[in-house]
């Protein structure tokens, strides 16, 4: 069957645009036409099409009306009474600019397909083209396969390829770097921005560069970041050649803001690899209407989320002191999680989509990310197979080995294939790693691993001169209720669990003294750690008094150092994993008082 899509920007209509749907070549008396409810590296189910309105079908335009029937929220019936060609047409509405996005305003068209092209039943493996009527001055950005310049048109082998490549037209500004002779665009959309438009060429190509020596190859003719700067932060999307990050517009400096920028873009690239390519067999080819279940999305994300890291060490762009900064900053939040022992890393990748995606004011207690904990444990198992293999391997054999017998030939993994390609690409068995990180909840034993680099891994020592007084902790997350305190989480055994304090609460008083939103954690200093205290809340509109007794919070930062004695193993596996020579540790010294 011929399938091809028409959207018509017609900005002076305001953000809704029109668009048609024609098919040649059908031959059943009915045809459905779904939208799909998620998005590929979204795991999540979404009413995208609530945007959608007036569809109507004809045999051709102006031709016989042929009926359409909703028969569930995104799914349309068409009756096509044994006719060869049907045109349909609907508008959608679109006005918001995030990763998953239809938007659609006075200077600016970006299309993810999955929002405004459903695709028609039994046929998601047909080709696909979409011609684009804009305003005459608006360059499209792509990358598609261009069929015709003037309308712009585009074509895609199958609708999987069409959701992974979105579309973009306006003024972007366009910036082209050639990696090991690959051609990259950065395309930056949206106005403002306190980028530097060199260092950015600069930056992305050392991201390329240092990605693909990793790997060892790249499966890319072309590639595109696309960067819209926006007032709300959004994250980032992969796709199969490109990806779409929606960021605040002046997050490109002071440097630790654009370091943050750079990681974002590190791990959106690596997914080239790792996801779009080396899968599990149900991501791809996709079913639309359903939730995919694997237990390897800590591997995708988790996995993916560490490299990116390492990408930004061997590209220059992190210091070995900011990377293990970074990792320890990681390390802290899952070791800070009360829920990091609830639920191994397989099956908080199998819930993901009722889990990470919809967290509730009982998540943190009874789960933990599987991009943080599966980040750490993916640490951990490098540092594992490069002192046990005497550096001779590391989990970058294990990524190129996944790449060269599933991601390069096609083929998705098995839900336990993983172990068994580790441990052929390691030569050791990773049986009781696996069993206690991967399918269990043991505690990760970060300062055990971390001696493997001739390093050591805990809280770092508050400064000699530090005489600051330690507030008084009670183990809860709070909102702004109109200057009150709101409490949104109550963590596990801590003060407040104990005490009985629950989520909504709001705090009004502490020993008769009303606070408030914008100071309680400055007056929590008034009640260190063992102050018995009178808590006064409001729940569900009644007041309550509660007695508790203020504890010690948990480390506010952690780190790695050097060790003494490192053996020369660690000091090889330091050297071959950071890329510096094992240092001694320096003493440490008090900074002279004011």
């Amino acid at each position: 069957m011929r399938i091809h899509y028409r959207v018509d920007a017609d900005v002076s209509e305001g953000h809704r645009g029109r668009f048609t749907l024609e098919l040649d070549g059908v031959e059943s008396p009915t045809l459905d036409l779904v939208l799909p409810a998620w998005v590929p590296g979204s795991y999540h189910l979404v009413n995208y099409v609530r945007g959608f309105r007036d569809m109507t079908a004809r045999t051709t335009v102006g031709g016989t009306p042929l009926l359409v029937r909703r028969i569930s929220s995104e799914r349309w019936r068409l009756a096509t009474t044994g006719v060869a060609r049907v045109t349909v047409q609907y508008t959608v509405y679109g006005n918001q600019m995030v990763t998953e996005a239809f938007d659609l305003n006075q200077d600016h068209l970006f299309l993810n397909a999955a929002l405004a092209l459903p695709f028609v039943e039994g046929h998601l493996q047909d080709p696909v083209e979409v011609e684009l009527h804009l305003p005459s001055d608006w360059r499209v950005v792509t990358e598609l396969e261009e069929v015709t310049a003037r309308p712009p048109t585009f074509r895609a082998a199958n609708y999987d390829e069409l959701v992974d490549s979105p579309i973009d037209a306006g003024h972007p500004l366009v910036l082209t770097i050639r990696p090991q002779g690959i051609p990259h665009r950065i395309s930056i959309c949206g106005e403002g921005g306190n980028y530097e438009a060199h260092r950015l060429e600069e930056d992305f190509a050392k991201i390329v560069d240092a990605s693909i020596r990793l790997v060892g190859e790249s499966p890319l003719t072309s590639y595109t970041f696309f960067v819209h700067l926006s007032d709300v932060p959004d994250g980032g999307l992969e796709h199969a050649s490109s990806n779409s990050a929606v960021v605040l517009r002046n997050n490109f400096q002071p440097l630790e803001r654009y370091q943050r920028l750079l990681a974002l873009q590190s791990h959106e690239y690596f997914h080239l690899w790792n996801v779009k390519r080396i899968r599990p067999k149900s991501l791809g080819p996709f079913d639309y209407t359903h939730e995919v279940n694997t237990g390897l999305l800590w591997w995708m994300e988790g996995t993916t989320d560490y490299f990116s890291d390492l990408i930004l060490r061997r590209a220059g762009l992190f210091s070995p002191s900011k990377y293990l900064e970074e990792a320890a900053k990681i390390a802290k939040g899952v070791l800070s999680a009360p829920g990091r022992h609830s639920l191994s890393l397989e099956e908080l990748s199998r819930i993901a989509w009722v889990d990470l995606y919809q967290p509730f004011e009982e998540t943190p207690n009874q789960s933990i990310s599987y991009y943080d904990k599966g980040y750490l444990v993916s640490l951990c198992l490098d540092l594992e197979i490069r002192s046990r293999t005497g550096t001779a391997a590391s989990l970058e054999t294990v990524l190129q080995l996944l790449w060269t017998e599933y991601g390069r030939a096609g083929r998705g993994l098995e839900e336990d294939e993983l172990q068994a390609v580790a441990e052929r690409a390691t030569g050791i068995d990773l049986g009781e790693f696996f069993d206690r990180y991967v399918r269990g909840t043991t505690e990760v034993d970060v300062d055990r691993f971390a001696r493997m680099a001739g390093l050591t891994f805990g809280p770092r020592p508050k400064p000699a001169d530090d005489d600051s007084p330690e507030p008084g902790y009670l183990g809860v997350r709070f909102e702004d209720a109109g200057g009150f305190v709101r409490l949104t989480h109550v963590l596990l055994d801590t003060p407040g669990h104990r005490g009985g304090l629950s989520p909504r609460d709001e705090i009004i008083a502490l020993n008769g003294n009303k606070v408030g939103f914008s100071k309680f954690e400055k007056e929590l200093e008034a009640y260190p750690p063992g102050t018995p205290v009178d808590v006064a809340v409001f729940r569900r509109g009644f007041l309550r008094h509660l007695a508790l007794t203020t504890g010690k919070g948990p480390p506010q930062k952690y780190r790695f150092a050097t060790v003494e004695p490192a053996s020369d193993m660690a000091r090889r596996v330091h050297e071959h994993w950071l890329g510096v020579p094992w240092d001694a540790p320096k003493p440490e010294t008090e900074r002279p008082k004011a």
